[in-house]
């Protein structure tokens, strides 16, 4: 029995609507009775709200579609001043109107404006009959505009005096839109999360053809098993869907085992998966590239520039300032001439290297060091005279806030701050490698 039922339309439209808005019934549902019937005068607004990949605008867009009603679509942060958004719904109206000739295009400067081209725009039988929907996508931007445009959005009906429905759809809550002065009070409607089995269920209507649809739940069920504590974005989940799928269907491509499988299978893909966890939310690198990659790529290891992608939004000089610090950290201050000085001799390792020396820097962790010796070893490794500016200092803070390096002790201490650095050596070759510098030949592990 379906779970949509409207006495305005036909049991057919609404079985195959409920199967395009899957766990989403209950809020089709509320707005199937909010609408009423097309000639019918609906609630003048609505406010629907949710996270992030709630189904919200794709709800909105399907119900409207599938059921043919009149509505204007409008996404607030491409058109993102009051002229650009009163102009592209006076366009799309005119759209929707047979009867409406395809005029030049009109400014409209003002509200008031607005108002008189709208009922222009509606004049025909067709609009005149029916209810029109002006749905209003990422409408938290109408904060950003002049004040009276949204309290006069809520009230389009009443100034319009037609039959029309102003719909907002956001991510934040009406509390946060409601003005000092007060305003008309939209019906507001919300969407929740999907939980775990309504990922699962939404996820598995996507499977390819060619393989059966328990084998595809069950991948989904790895995935979901894998990411949902960290991801419950369900366009990210899609997409990691479709770019490990194949990875999971080798050892069936290849003959090594069956769909029912399940411990190859995910013995196969687990390695893959966590890779995947860290470029979450990230295009660091295209699809194709990322499938290039894993065939290259058979050991499950760190891919190659990722999970250090920080680095890409640092300045030239906190390249060289990180690098510096990481020198510092791990090699003994006795060091600095043979690698920074020209003329500083043959020191041979094994000459100076006392006890405590023996074990590796890398595994007793990053040392602390003043700054003096941060600035030393930085003005030695750039190829350009580098002044102690304001600049450099200011990087040097900014690395501290992006907790890339830790200052050690209190900011009262006579003999200047202390820092160490905190990255690791993946993530500073990484860096090292944007500013062509080979950091291997200045550690002191490494010789």
């Amino acid at each position: 029995m379906p779970n949509l039922e409207h006495p305005a339309y036909p049991a057919a439209t609404l079985l195959h609507l409920e199967s395009l808005v899957p766990c989403r019934e209950s809020q089709v549902s509320m707005l199937l009775s909010i609408f009423g019937e097309r000639q019918q005068f609906s609630f003048p607004s609505i406010f629907i709200y949710g996270h992030t990949s709630s189904g919200k605008t794709y709800v909105m867009q399907t119900l409207l579609n599938t059921l043919q009603l009149p509505h204007v679509f409008v996404n607030c942060v491409e058109y993102f001043t009051s002229r650009l958004l009163l102009e592209e719904i006076l366009i799309q109206l005119q759209s929707c109107s047979s009867e409406t000739e395809q005029t030049s295009h009109v400014p409209c400067d003002t509200f008031n404006d607005f108002i008189r081209l709208f009922k222009q725009a509606v004049a025909s039988r067709e609009l005149q009959d029916q209810t029109l929907y002006v749905v209003l996508d990422r409408a938290e931007q109408l904060r950003e505009m002049e004040a009276n445009i949204l309290p006069a959005f809520l009230r389009l009906q009443e100034l319009t005096d037609r039959n029309v429905t102003v719909v907002l759809l956001s991510e934040i809550v009406w509390e946060l839109f409601r003005p000092n002065i007060g305003c008309f009070e939209p019906f507001t409607l919300y969407f929740p999360d999907y939980s775990i089995g309504h990922l699962q269920k939404i996820l598995s209507q996507n499977h390819p053809p060619e393989y059966s649809a328990d084998f595809y739940a069950a991948y989904i069920n790895i995935l979901l098993g894998v990411f949902y504590m960290v991801c419950r974005d369900l366009k990210e989940l899609q997409h990691l869907a479709a770019l490990n799928f194949s990875k999971y269907c080798e050892p069936v491509v290849r003959g090594e085992a069956n769909e029912r499988d399940t411990r190859k299978l995910w013995k196969n893909i687990e390695p893959h998966l966590k890779k995947a966890m860290q470029t979450v939310y990230l295009r660091e690198i295209s699809s194709s590239q990322w499938e290039r990659l894993q065939r290259e790529d058979g050991e499950p290891g760190q891919l190659k520039g990722l999970s250090a992608h920080t680095h890409v939004e640092l300045p030239y000089y906190s390249k060289f300032l990180l690098i510096a610090a990481y020198l510092a950290s791990y090699n003994p201050v006795r060091t600095d001439k043979r690698f920074f000085l020209k003329h500083h001799g043959k020191i041979r390792k094994t000459n100076f290297m006392k006890k405590h020396e023996k074990t590796s820097n890398h595994l007793l962790g990053p040392k602390p060091f003043p700054l003096d010796r941060l600035l030393a070893i930085l003005y030695s490794i750039v190829d350009n005279r580098v002044a102690p500016t304001a600049n450099i200092f200011s990087q040097i803070t900014s690395l501290v806030t992006l907790q890339l390096l830790s200052m050690v002790g209190h900011n009262d201490q006579l003999d200047g701050p202390r820092y160490k650095c905190t990255v690791s050596l993946d993530f500073i070759r990484a860096v090292a490698r944007t500013v062509n510098f080979d950091i291997i030949k200045y550690l002191y592990d490494f010789l």
